[in-house]
């Protein structure tokens, strides 16, 4: 099984090489359609090997590190090239690859205009062959980043995804692309640098990067004041990617300016990568320093989720303007603060919400992302007076199966029982309400009341976005006339999502059975 998780960052990355070539042909429409299929050919082999890693993966023991490769890469400093993966990281691949095989076909259909360069024709335009250069590269790195196990690696991979999605959102995004695009590396590579640092201190100080043997040691030959300083350091690198309010100003700028497939990835796997990071690394690398600042990190979350909810209020009412991009995006602050909210408990049963929240968040918002994006290639506009105004869209009426996905993934998005959104977000608030011992259970118990208004909050809004999009008179005249419902690609790009939502949310056992041996095993340090 090794084998087959080095194809997985393998065959990308030779796909990516391969439309350096000039192997496309030079009629340029030719050359976007043969790119594309590439683009899907590459993700969808790549899929298929997720799945079987998947059915490859002991079940009995997935607390156990497996399909691993260890070999020295850079033995100056230690670096070694080691892969492997467990019950936490294995369903963070399979989503990965997922979404971007989504994205690759939804893309062949759809595939973002961009902009001409200077106001040129459309020769000036990014060729689809960049675009999927790009998009492939972008699937290394967020591949890698859940199957690496050095943390030199780790930060090499978390980097790797910087500039894919830093030039799908510049070149393929709309609107004030570029300062946000520029907002979103700014950001997450002064983040990286900090994370870089505290990374560094561990590694001086213990003579090795491996994270294995990091957290088979537990934090042993690290004192209390090294472990606070290096915790602090990677808390706060990977809370910006998360995003962790409040380092989270970057998201909705860069959300509401990325293409379709950017802001399905971005929200679907890139904010996981920082949460991945807290769980893999800080728990078990250096505990002692992360019980000592998990009380902030658990505030910070609890202020996120109402801050977040909050803002989602602001712009869904009327007058307000507001973009639904942007709304969802804002959505996920509150969302990503119950995955915060589980680790800082540093209890199994908080963590396992964490970890489950995690891909609930990935499928519903990939889908809320998804049909957003539709609705704003039909009518010319994701902003909500607009398509809620008296030529509304009246989606019920008018484009009934989209209607019925967007208020699927609505409530999925607010937690009802049976679907995906439920489980994580219940699971986190437990851990919050009897967390680990040392850390003020009054000051928990705060936050999981905080959070549990955040919930009530996010059904107001995501209710409110729903009978102002959804509802409506048909009969009245539209933005647009005739709009079309939803389309056999569309169908294909979306299903999967929403019956996994489904899925998850019926048998969360699919999940839980896998993360919580790991869990315990992280927190235990055996």
């Amino acid at each position: 099984m090794n084998a087959v998780l080095i194809a997985l960052l393998v065959l990308p990355l030779a796909g990516a090489a391969l439309t350096l070539a000039p192997v496309f042909g030079t009629d340029p429409a030719a050359a976007d359609r043969r790119a594309l299929r590439l683009n899907s050919v590459v993700t969808g082999v790549v899929l298929l090997l997720t799945v079987a890693l998947a059915a490859g993966f002991d079940h009995d023991e997935p607390g156990r590190m497996q399909a691993t490769t260890n070999v020295s890469w850079i033995p100056a400093i230690g670096v070694r090239f080691h892969l492997g993966v467990d019950g936490i990281s294995l369903p963070l691949i399979v989503l990965t690859a997922l979404l971007t095989f989504l994205c690759a076909l939804y893309s062949e259909k759809r595939l973002p205009a961009g902009e001409a360069r200077g106001g040129a024709g459309d020769g000036n335009r990014p060729s689809a062959r960049a675009f999927t250069g790009l998009f492939l590269l972008l699937e290394v790195g967020m591949l890698a980043t859940f199957a690496v196990l050095d943390l030199l690696l780790f930060f090499l991979a978390f980097e790797i995804v910087l500039i894919p999605m830093y030039f799908l959102i510049a070149r393929w995004g709309s609107g004030a692309k570029v300062p946000a695009a520029n907002r979103f590396i700014l950001y997450t590579l002064l983040g990286s640098a900090v994370m870089l640092l505290g990374f560094l201190l561990v590694g001086g100080k213990t003579g090795t990067f491996d994270m294995q043997a990091l957290a088979a040691a537990h934090g042993n030959g690290l004192s209390h004041g090294t472990q606070v300083i290096a915790a602090l350091a990677i808390m706060v690198g990977l809370a910006v990617k998360a995003p962790a309010w409040p380092l989270h100003s970057w998201l909705p700028d860069a959300h509401t300016a990325a293409p379709t497939v950017g802001s399905v990835l971005l929200a679907g796997v890139l904010l996981k990568m920082g949460t991945y990071g807290l769980v893999r690394v800080l728990l078990p690398v250096v505990p002692d320093g992360t019980a000592t600042l998990a009380p902030y990190l658990g505030a910070f979350a609890a202020v996120g989720i109402v801050y977040g909810s909050l803002a989602c209020l602001a712009l869904a009412r009327p007058g307000a303007k507001g973009d639904l991009k942007r709304l969802i995006a804002y959505s996920s602050v509150g969302h990503m603060g119950f995955v915060l909210l589980g680790i800082a408990s540093l209890t199994q049963v908080g963590v396992n919400g964490a970890l489950f929240a995690n891909i609930a968040h990935g499928l519903i918002t990939g889908l809320l992302f998804f049909v957003v994006g539709a609705l704003k290639d039909r009518y010319g506009t994701a902003d909500l007076d607009t398509l809620a105004g008296t030529t509304g869209a009246a989606l019920y009426g008018r484009a009934p199966r989209i209607g019925a996905l967007l208020a699927f993934a609505a409530v999925a998005s607010l937690g009802l029982p049976g679907l995906a959104g439920f489980w994580g977000e219940l699971l986190a608030m437990f851990g919050a309400f009897d967390p680990a011992a040392g850390l003020s259970r009054p000051a928990f118990v705060t936050y999981m009341v905080l959070a549990g208004l955040g919930t009530l909050l996010t059904a107001a809004y995501l209710l409110i976005v729903v009978k102002r999009v959804c509802m409506g008179d048909p009969k009245q005249p539209a933005l647009v006339e005739g709009p079309a419902d939803l389309r056999p690609y569309e169908a294909v790009s979306w299903t999967p999502l929403a019956a996994l939502t489904l899925l998850a949310g019926l048998w969360p056992a699919l999940l839980l059975g896998l993360s919580d041996p790991a869990v315990k095993h992280l927190l235990g340090g055996g």
